[in-house]
């Protein structure tokens, strides 16, 4: 299984008029439940339009830029990038928007901590 996240800009739904937002609102969540009954969700949600916090080697943390790179994401855990491209289609649909499909790198150090974690060693 291999890791996706589905996302789009901070300004890709600007186009939706204000009265249409909760239709956009149920559209998304029913396609949020469809990956849910499907088994294959990780996280998913819309980034608060505020600034990040930047916080550096040393540990100073302070205001990052104003969003602008990732409005809102899924993250999905399913066998194929064919089958991640399929629910970014409809999270598009029902979002009306494009979306951004990257796979997460295998590092099999780190599954091996999550198995352990899990108590799976």
């Amino acid at each position: 299984m291999s890791i996706f996240m589905i996302s789009f800009s901070a300004s890709a739904m600007d186009h939706i008029p204000d009265d249409e937002i909760p239709a956009v609102a149920v559209a998304a969540h029913a396609v949020v439940q469809e990956i849910l009954n499907a088994g294959v969700y990780v996280v998913a949600g819309g980034l608060g339009d505020r600034r990040a916090s930047i916080v550096v080697t040393d540990g100073t943390i302070t205001d990052g830029s104003e969003p602008g790179a990732v409005g809102g994401l899924t993250i999905v855990k399913v066998p194929s990038r064919e089958e991640a491209l399929e629910w970014a289609a409809k999270i598009a649909v029902a979002c009306r928007c494009a979306q951004e499909v990257w796979e997460f790198g295998n590092d099999p150090e780190l599954e091996l901590m999550i198995q352990q974690a899990k108590g799976q060693s």
